[in-house]
């Protein structure tokens, strides 16, 4: 017990920052620890988000739940940058390259704020059309006009929080990226209630109250990753001549970053229309939905956890020539997901009732997230491998398979789904649930096949 503890404690450190030699279990540990607990900062911010939200009005949950549907594709971006940040720092932190790893993070800083200002900018300017476009009524546009353009003039915030965190974790310093999101969420979780509710001397803002306090939050977060790459990072130690722009470095991030940006917004953009399709059949479907998918989002981004950690274990092993390390590395983390996922897999299905309850006492809201949720949940033992192998091939810095994956799942086969079962056959709200573990399986079973064909392991970032 006192070795698990001292490894514990090692882990949330982050002492070690290197994983090409000594035991695999160990290197999956102690990446994995920070990294989890980082993926359950991130998911925090939604759930707190939605729960606050939920005690003003029906309207300001569905407000919620359509701007974050659109605002994925942010995320889409960051996490694409995110993903070659990884991929090319760990090849270099593997070479011993420390110059290079560090000049590549300040060319994710100058990409990451020069595509997210556009971003920002055309988002604040066209919000309230943006919630039109996706269907709200009238009442959820007056309300949530506001949210949407803080949550898209907080873009830059957004994306540098996913590239910089993607960048410390291919460096092996997971525990500096989990600790940037623990003080983001501390002060979104302080905020959040103060300025939605109107405590003491704070105004009452409402659903805008949850957006100022998830931005603020954010930008206090990239503020600590700022001054630990700059002053507490020991292998980075960023310099200001590695945020000039170097053309040769950006085309090659660029490249990998494309693919990782891609094979996202493929995701995202078929979430925005299941919650187009949901939004058919009123608000209150939406915001049972929406609730669910926070739940979802908090359950899994856990397990994305160790999934981040297998596609740093690549990155770094392959860098070093270990190409049989790396794989052994992803498949003992697949394992460990499954054995997690299967077991949550029967709480949220038995609790579903009680977890949506306590966001939400409007009956058809309940209703509705209880039977998403236990809809979605049927499909983690599949998500255990789909995304651990899905984010190794993405480690590697083959970018291109995972889109072609993405494509395939969430296009030919979710969205389709979606609309003849819940339209064509009516089933209503459940056929488009159902979409979901159908499409994700899919891409498991694909991404499984392609990742044992062992093409990843001659790719050159």
């Amino acid at each position: 017990m006192k070795k698990w503890f001292t490894l514990l404690r090692e882990a949330i450190r982050g002492s070690e920052e290197s994983f090409t030699e000594g035991s695999i279990n160990r290197a999956i540990f102690l990446l994995s620890v920070p990294m989890i607990l980082e993926m359950v900062m991130e998911s925090l911010f939604a759930v707190v988000d939605i729960f606050f939200v939920s005690k003003v009005s029906t309207e300001a949950v569905a407000t919620v739940g359509l701007t974050e549907s659109v605002i994925t594709l942010v995320y889409s971006v960051a996490i694409g940058l995110s993903t070659a940040a990884t991929a090319t720092i760990a090849r270099r932190t593997g070479e011993g390259n420390t110059a290079q790893a560090r000049h590549a993070v300040g060319q994710v800083i100058f990409i990451s704020l020069a595509v997210s200002s556009v971003t920002a900018l055309i988002g604040f300017w066209l919000a309230g059309d943006i919630l039109r476009m996706m269907g709200a009524d009238q009442k959820v546009i007056e309300t949530g006009t506001n949210f949407a353009r803080i949550q898209f003039l907080s873009s830059p915030v957004v994306v540098l929080l996913y590239s910089l965190s993607g960048a410390l974790r291919g460096a092996g310093a997971a525990a500096t990226a989990m600790r940037s999101l623990m003080i983001a969420n501390g002060f979104n979780m302080l905020l959040g209630p103060l300025l939605i509710f109107g405590v003491g001397p704070f105004p009452e803002l409402g659903v805008t109250g949850a957006a100022l306090a998830t931005a603020t939050g954010r930008t206090i977060g990239v503020g600590y990753q700022l001054f630990s790459l700059v002053k507490g990072n020991r292998a980075l130690g960023l310099l200001w001549e590695d945020l000039k722009p170097n053309m040769e470095t950006i085309t090659a991030i660029v490249k990998v970053a494309t693919g990782g940006t891609v094979q996202f917004l493929i995701g995202s953009a078929s979430w925005i229309f299941l919650t187009r399709i949901l939004s058919e059949f009123g608000s209150d479907v939406v915001a049972g939905y929406t609730i669910a998918i926070r739940v979802i989002m908090f359950t899994l981004l856990p397990a994305w956890g160790l999934a981040n950690a297998a596609a740093t274990l690549v990155g770094q092993n392959l860098g070093a020539n270990k190409p049989d390390r790396a794989e052994a590395s992803v498949w003992k983390c697949a394992s460990f997901n499954l054995m997690f996922l299967a077991g949550l897999a029967v709480v949220m299905f038995i609790g579903a009732e009680a977890i949506v309850g306590l966001f939400s006492s409007q009956p058809q809201v309940v209703e509705t997230g209880k039977l998403a949720l236990r809809v979605l949940c049927l499909g983690y033992g599949f998500y255990a491998y789909g995304m651990v192998v899905i984010q190794s091939l993405n480690g590697a810095g083959d970018t291109q398979t995972p889109t072609v994956l993405n494509l395939i799942a969430f296009w030919t086969v979710q969205i389709p789904t979606a609309y003849v079962l819940a339209v064509i056959l009516d089933f209503g709200p459940v056929g488009v649930f159902a979409a979901v573990p159908i499409a994700e399986s899919v891409l498991a079973m694909l991404g499984i096949w392609r990742f044992r064909l062992g093409g990843w392991k001659v790719v050159k970032v």
